[in-house]
């Protein structure tokens, strides 16, 4: 097991790996791996989007240890796990997501980690949980939306720290199903270099159908 060039992220071979935060417990169905006395998770690029990319050759993504999360999207907690495990006990995952029943889920992983604060809410206004919210270093989103784009845009001008970074996670079918996912990431490229500078972009086929995600980052 080796240090990879992302602070807190480690390889082995071609697989990628995140110090457990909670030994002895898994958050899906990830291997675990203990070396010299340390356990590590394997990181699932078929299971996270956000892995995807960077085995898809993203060069950073801005989550560090300590770093302060914003994570719209956040399911079940199978990403939302590892970027815990990333920013360790000084940092903190805010992780909504509007479903109840994936909350309650989300609130078990939560208590076996420490750093994680579930929100239930609807990540298009961004207002009705601003009060549970401070500024952070990241937002990460993952939101199967028609405006996904413009969710990110707001919840970035709302909470994302000048210099810090962004994470869209963009399913073009979501977006429109009559467009060429191609097109529509081009689209959606346009509209965050309004905004934002956008410093990588990878398409994840074939480990995610139709999918990219973006990096940029607060001017």
């Amino acid at each position: 097991m080796k240090a990879s060039k992302l602070q807190g992220v480690y390889e082995e071979g071609r697989s990628l790996y995140t110090q457990n935060l909670a030994p002895g417990i898994r958050v899906y169905d990830e291997a675990l791996v203990t070396v010299k006395g340390i356990e590590y998770r394997e990181w699932n690029p078929t299971k996270s989007k956000l892995a995807a990319a960077l085995v898809k050759g993203m060069p950073q993504m801005g989550i560090k240890p300590g770093s302060i999360v914003l994570y719209l999207g956040a399911s079940t907690g199978t990403t939302v796990s590892h970027v815990s495990d990333i920013v360790g006990k000084e940092g903190i995952v805010f992780a909504l997501d509007f479903a109840p029943r994936v909350v309650r889920d989300l609130v078990f992983v939560a208590e076996q980690r420490g750093n994680i604060a579930p929100i239930l809410g609807d990540a298009a206004q961004p207002k009705t949980y601003a009060h549970r919210i401070c500024a952070v270093d990241v937002v990460y989103q993952d939101v199967a939306q028609k405006d996904q784009a413009g969710i990110f845009i707001k919840n970035c001008r709302e909470f994302l720290m000048p210099g810090g970074f962004g994470l869209l996670a963009i399913k073009a079918r979501s977006v429109d199903i009559a467009k060429k996912p191609k097109q529509i990431f081009r689209e959606v490229r346009d509209q965050l270099a309004k905004e934002f500078t956008v410093v990588d972009y990878r398409e994840l086929d074939p480990l995610e159908k139709d999918h990219c995600l973006f990096l940029c980052k607060n001017r």
